[in-house]
């Protein structure tokens, strides 16, 4: 799965919103300079994030964007979704018959990339704004690798 920069730059961008914004409105400008993302591309995205409800605009001079809500209350998962990003490592077009191959619909490894699909989903919906600028992300990491496993063909003393 790749997410694109247009979902990364827009996490990016709400993050450094988070950050600076301390009940004041934000320039773009700001943040363009700050993350060292275009400015035109920065306006695309928040025009976005704002018809998703997850930012204010703010005009006249002083003005910028605000956080819709608390950055606590903003996962990580609306953020990406609001800039039209899919979550997703299948490589299946939604509604087409074409499914994963096209000449024969779906491939071997479907349900597989569907899971892993579902598994980005849902960690990327556990995190919110609040944890990425104070720094908690790495306590929500789960790796789900059981270290009690052995590969195949280790046989343990006790076995």
């Amino acid at each position: 799965m790749k997410l694109t920069t247009k979902g990364r730059y827009a996490v990016m961008a709400m993050a450094d919103l988070a950050r600076h914004s301390d009940g004041s409105p934000v320039a773009l400008a700001e943040i363009a300079d700050r993350q060292e993302i275009s400015l035109s591309y920065l306006e695309q995205l928040f025009a976005k994030l704002r018809r998703g409800e997850l930012v204010k605009s703010v005009r006249g001079p002083g003005g910028g964007y605000l956080l819709s809500r608390a950055a606590g209350d903003i996962r990580i998962s609306d953020v990406i979704l609001a800039v039209d990003e899919p979550i997703k490592a299948t490589r299946c077009e939604l509604g087409s018959p074409k499914g994963c191959m096209p000449s024969s619909g779906r491939c071997i490894t479907h349900d597989l990339w569907e899971g892993l699909s579902h598994q980005i989903q849902l960690y990327l919906s556990s995190v919110s704004l609040g944890d990425v600028i104070d720094g908690r992300v790495a306590e929500r990491q789960v790796t789900g690798v059981d270290t009690r496993r052995k590969p195949a063909g280790i046989a343990n003393a006790a076995d």
